[in-house]
């Protein structure tokens, strides 16, 4: 039976792309940077996703991904390098500018309420988050919140989810679910800490081998018939 939810953030609870392309688009036309083609911000995601990657390896610090990202993105379009720190601060709090709820995640957490645990656990940063969480109503359902920049470590390191478990007290992790869609993150963080796993796909992709995945969701109302199988 289980007890207590991981809820991920961003691609899980809250649709990322929605809020990252609205981000973009915002501060280039602050800084009169041009156009912010859709290609463009492809461009960019596909950065910034190489660079959480050798984060959640630990290759580099936080904040090497975060300034760095922007760095490696102006260099290829040419825009000019020096505004990429600015550029990333103001882009923190762009992020919880545009709320976009994942499949109704905001009524699905609010239903579960009293019947199990729910926390969050997330690599974003804390000005990011904080304020999405607060906009989206996703922070005052919740159990406890739980941020890599406050613990000090990121998912999928065992180190993170040794700092949740602690702050629980006593621990059954046959009782504990991840949901999330990151399998670098989420999945492999719930394998290194030996809790449920349970990835959101929606867009049915490929996994390796190597992620004990222990249930798959296209839709995150699915998680009803884990949590309550009949």
């Amino acid at each position: 039976m289980i007890t207590t939810i991981l809820w991920d953030v961003d691609g899980t609870l809250l649709n990322f792309i929605a809020a990252e392309k609205a981000a973009m688009k915002a501060l280039f036309k602050e800084y009169g940077l041009g156009e912010c083609s859709d290609e463009r911000i492809q461009r960019y995601s596909q950065i910034n996703r190489k660079y959480w990657e050798r984060l959640e390896r630990g290759e580099i610090t936080k904040r090497e991904v975060l300034v760095g990202r922007f760095i490696e993105f102006f260099e290829e379009e040419g825009i000019d390098i020096s505004i990429a720190q600015e550029f990333n601060e103001k882009y923190q709090l762009r992020l919880g500018d545009t709320i976009v709820y994942c499949d109704d995640s905001l009524d699905i957490i609010r239903s579960l309420q009293g019947k199990v645990k729910q926390y969050v656990v997330s690599n974003g940063t804390v000005a990011a988050q904080t304020k999405k969480l607060r906009l989206s109503g996703i922070g005052e359902v919740m159990d406890g919140i739980f941020l890599s920049e406050e613990l000090g470590t990121e998912k999928p390191n065992i180190g993170f989810f040794d700092k949740v478990f602690e702050a629980f007290g006593e621990v059954d992790k046959k009782q504990i679910l991840i949901v999330g869609d990151s399998l670098t993150s989420d999945i492999k963080g719930g394998n290194n800490a030996g809790i449920i796993t349970c990835w959101y796909n929606p867009g049915k992709k490929k996994a390796a081998e190597e992620y004990k995945i222990d249930y798959e969701i296209t839709d995150l109302h699915e998680v009803y018939e884990i949590l309550f199988p009949l």
